[in-house]
């Protein structure tokens, strides 16, 4: 009897710091009033990205704008979506700056979800936030949490601990995302340490995409999810390089292709906030 082939999902977590290249660190400067005010070359710039990433299943992404001043008004999920060809997206507004700005995390995917929960991040400045995305069967999800942490320790000490509560609900999930400090960093380890999620043995730099020098960039698995193969992709077109992995599925999660003809939305989230334990 021949035995049917592994299901393998493609994908990909890239920060793509809202369409701004960046290739030498004086850029920060030179470039910041692109973070508020619009420029021509940001479409090209994701019009670039868009065919990029039409080769993965699941993508998450971190520093988007979800339609405002700085962006010419266009939700960058949506047009990535159509852009790379995927059938499903969700954007969540992590921080809202009037018409300036609006901060976001994007997740685009081949597959539709069946649930999908907003996470406000505990963190001394509101504004940091995680999507936390149910996949296949409800009797057995594979759960992705797309996150972008804070550049402080104790607020991402905090921020990994409430990321450790939702997972430690399920057997099947990914971590995607810039996590914004290297994996000996204590808050991180101690994360790895609980065993919910295991780290790619053979991570690399992803920070600052001109000359990697720290590993940032993120997907970490439950034991149970076989890793096929990992990269991090040379491409320059923002501060961040994309990190992708192939992960063959247990055959009891079931994924099907989405049906629907036209790109759409995901369901509606609904928005949590976990108790979050004293430190």
């Amino acid at each position: 009897m021949q035995q049917s082939q592994p299901q393998l999902l493609r994908l990909l977590s890239y920060n793509i710091q809202v369409g701004i290249t960046t290739h030498r660190y004086g850029q920060y400067l030179t470039n910041s009033w692109k973070h508020v005010l619009p420029y021509p070359h940001r479409m090209e710039t994701l019009r670039a990205i868009g065919e990029f990433i039409s080769a993965f299943d699941i993508v998450g992404m971190q520093e988007l704008d979800a339609g405002s001043l700085r962006s010419g008004f266009v939700d960058q999920t949506e047009y990535l979506a159509r852009v790379g060809m995927f059938p499903f997206w969700y954007s969540m507004t992590n921080r809202h700056i009037g018409h300036l700005a609006r901060h976001a995390l994007g997740l685009l995917s081949r597959y539709p979800a069946h649930r999908i929960i907003e996470h406000r991040l505990p963190s001394a400045i509101p504004g940091r936030g995680a999507l936390e995305i149910h996949f296949g069967e409800k009797c057995s999800p594979l759960i992705i949490v797309l996150l972008h942490l804070s550049l402080s320790r104790r607020a991402r000490r905090q921020q990994f601990e409430y990321v450790n509560r939702i997972i430690e609900q399920y057997r099947f999930t990914v971590i995607m995302g810039d996590l914004n400090c290297q994996p000996d960093a204590q808050e991180f380890v101690q994360l790895l340490e609980n065993g919910h999620v295991r780290i790619m043995s053979n991570y690399e730099c992803t920070y600052p995409s001109w000359r990697p020098a720290q590993a940032y960039d993120h997907i970490l698995v439950s034991p149970e999810l076989k890793i096929h193969a990992t990269q991090v992709y040379p491409l320059h077109l923002s501060d961040h390089l994309p990190v992708g992995v192939v992960l063959e599925l247990p055959s009891k999660i079931c994924l099907r292709p989405g049906t629907r003809e036209n790109i759409c939305d995901m369901p509606s989230a609904s928005t949590t906030y976990l108790p979050n334990k004293r430190i």
